[in-house]
């Protein structure tokens, strides 16, 4: 079954797991970057799982991502975590910032430009992917839809507490966001603004 062919307004349990976490699974390579787009939450739970694959030697150079400023913040989202990246003890030379973008198409279209100023795009073979597990169908897509095709990509959730795949259905602020998250996969999907796939 197509992602297109679900419908939003009639997902059950199973077809949200399908969604948004099967197949979802870190296979452990090497990365040219790793990659984090920011959120409200991402200095908490997203960047110190991209600190742990940087310091176990998974890549040299992490690309953290993201221009939203969130209330009572002065910084984006980028700025924030690359502050915080340095506080962690990464040197800033293997830091990398993409501070413009405002959602998740934005991450990923404004990236590449940092990407290829890096180290040229036509150089880069596997990214590291660290975002929240509810996301990451989300933006595994939004890459496979944007960026070059011969690009492959090791996705590594991280621990937010709620919408893992073995959490969310127990947690009412997970099942939430994981029901709210599949229907706007496949609304995204409908519009085609991300490519279909079959589940």
């Amino acid at each position: 079954m197509k992602i297109s062919e679900f419908s939003p307004s009639h997902l059950n349990e199973d077809d949200v797991s399908k969604l948004l976490y099967e197949g979802i699974e870190d296979n452990q390579q090497k990365g040219d970057l790793i990659f984090v787009p920011g959120s409200s939450k991402a200095a908490e739970f997203r960047l110190p799982e991209a600190i742990r694959l940087y310091q176990e030697g998974r890549a040299k150079k992490l690309l953290l991502s993201g221009g939203v400023k969130w209330p009572g913040n002065e910084m984006t989202e980028a700025e924030m975590l690359m502050k915080k990246a340095i506080l962690y003890g990464i040197p800033a030379n293997d830091l990398f910032i993409e501070n413009k973008s405002l959602h998740t198409k934005e991450n990923v279209l404004a990236s590449m430009l940092v990407m290829d100023r890096m180290c040229g795009l036509e150089n880069i073979s596997n990214i590291i992917v660290v975002t929240a597990p509810f996301h990451m169908r989300r933006l595994h897509l939004t890459l496979l839809t944007y960026m070059p095709n011969w690009i492959n990509y090791s996705l590594v959730c991280s621990n937010d507490g709620s919408t893992g795949k073995e959490q969310w259905k127990q947690h009412p602020y997970g099942r939430k966001r994981a029901f709210d998250e599949a229907g706007k996969i496949i609304d995204y999907v409908k519009k085609g603004i991300l490519i279909d796939q079959e589940m």
